[in-house]
């Protein structure tokens, strides 16, 4: 099975923070590339830790991913389309 994720992309101070909103899981690194593998592999190690936790499923279907489908990639009925910033006066 695979998994469709947003993955959005963060520079904090001199550190770029990778981030998935659908599992609430964010990595950082010194560089763009390096915080994307981080957060990659930090999906992976909770994927892995919630399937021997026996909460893999639960946890997917609270996130909003529907199981019931069996279909070779799932994903959320929502798709990011844009991400920008905008100014507004407060």
């Amino acid at each position: 099975m695979k998994i469709k994720l947003t993955e959005e992309v963060w520079k904090e101070g001199s550190m770029f923070i990778a981030y998935c909103p659908e599992l609430d899981i964010p990595a950082c690194g010194v560089t763009i590339v390096e915080a994307k593998k981080n957060l990659i592999e930090v999906i992976n190690i909770q994927i892995s830790e919630m399937k021997k936790l026996g909460t893999f499923k639960e946890n997917l279907e609270k996130a909003g991913f529907d199981l019931a489908n069996k279909l070779e990639v799932i994903s959320l009925d929502k798709e990011l389309m844009e991400f920008n910033n905008i100014l507004v006066t407060a």
